[in-house]
């Protein structure tokens, strides 16, 4: 039998959710949501409503709003549905049954206005100023690597892809067709490793290496071996060189001097860096060509290997736990997109590394 309802029904709900052990309980008490407020003031244009109006939405509580969609890989209109639908939702952005939720046009403006001012980066920069003063510092060495971010594929003849390779766009294309037609995201090749061959083939047989096409940006990142926080990040074209990034992505406030990386960073310049800035390189080596690999080579690999793996972790957890893509057109809205995704992993990395140094 359905009962009355109560003034504490909500109240006792929240209780019940906590006592589940609320992840975005635990988030907001460990990030300080508030130190974002002047970044993001200085990220927006609001009018100084002379001519009336409603009141704009708070920016913090937009900004957590973006978080949400992050960590939930939720569309606009889902995040609106969402947010009106989940009490956990809305105690995490804080928003009570009686406030208005915002609508999914008013959270595309919000990260619209983010995107462009290129706030994404201010932001990340900010919270990883957060991090150093509460004691969770760069240590023991850096790890970069890169990963890419698939976004959505066009469909373009040859002649329309060599006229956006040189920086054009076709005269043919109306407005519309521009609109919806990403002129920033790049083709390139993602290689596996190649397959044995099979058995009883013979030693003649060449080995099938996997090769796919992915068509959109790169995430390269460097992350600090002690938390494995990331600290540092570029975003580029699918088809922009790995290895060309580094001095991007270093480090300087790391308090070790190692730095981990495959065989893609491996080259004079990147090594005359590294030197110039007194760090010591850890990267992979490559297999001599038509020769076997050395057991003094391969061994190395495998050391180096068992620490360079941890920058997997981050990329793992971006595309899977929070299916991170690009649905977005453009390199600007690409930054804010993957930006966010970066901040979203340093708060969820946050605040599991405070539950395991909580006390029982």
């Amino acid at each position: 039998m359905v009962g009355q309802p109560g003034f504490f029904d909500q109240d006792e709900r929240l209780r019940a959710l906590s006592a589940a052990g609320d992840p975005l309980e635990r988030l907001a008490a460990v990030v300080d949501f508030e130190v974002f407020r002047s970044d993001l003031m200085a990220a927006l244009s609001r009018s100084d409503r002379a001519q009336g109006g409603r009141p704009p939405y708070d920016p913090v509580l937009m900004f957590k709003v973006l978080v949400l969609q992050t960590l939930y890989t939720l569309s606009d209109d889902q995040t609106e549905y969402q947010l009106k639908d989940r009490l956990s939702f809305m105690r995490f952005v804080g928003l009570a049954l009686h406030d208005p939720v915002p609508d999914a046009k008013t959270i595309w403006l919000y990260r619209e206005q983010l995107a462009r001012a290129g706030a994404a980066e201010r932001l990340f920069a900010r919270f990883d100023r957060l991090l150093r003063e509460k004691g969770w510092l760069a240590m023991g060495g850096q790890i970069v690597d890169a990963t890419v971010i698939e976004a959505r594929r066009p469909r373009l003849t040859r002649a329309e892809k060599d006229t956006i390779k040189s920086g054009g766009v076709p005269s043919e294309w109306k407005p519309a067709r521009r609109a919806q037609i990403d002129r920033d995201g790049r083709w390139t090749i993602k290689r596996g490793k190649k397959r044995d061959a099979a058995p009883g083939a013979g030693q003649n047989k060449r080995q099938i290496e996997i090769a796919m096409p992915a068509f959109g940006y790169k995430n390269h990142i460097g992350i600090d071996r002690a938390f494995g926080f990331l600290r540092r990040y570029r975003i580029t074209h699918a088809a922009a060189y790995d290895g060309a990034q580094l001095g991007a992505v270093l480090d300087r406030d790391n308090t070790a001097n190692d730095v981990w990386a495959d065989t893609a960073y491996r080259s004079a310049a990147n090594l005359a860096l590294l030197e110039r800035r007194g760090l010591r390189p850890q990267f992979q080596r490559k297999k001599p060509r038509g020769k076997p690999m050395p057991a003094h080579i391969t061994r190395g690999n495998a050391t180096r290997a068992r620490v360079r793996s941890r920058v997997e972790h981050v990329f793992a957890a971006q595309k899977c736990r929070l299916g991170l893509v690009v649905r977005t057109v453009g390199m600007t809205r690409a930054r804010v997109k993957i930006g966010l995704a970066n901040l979203a992993y340093n708060f969820s990395r946050l605040a599991w590394l405070q539950a395991q140094t909580a006390p029982a």
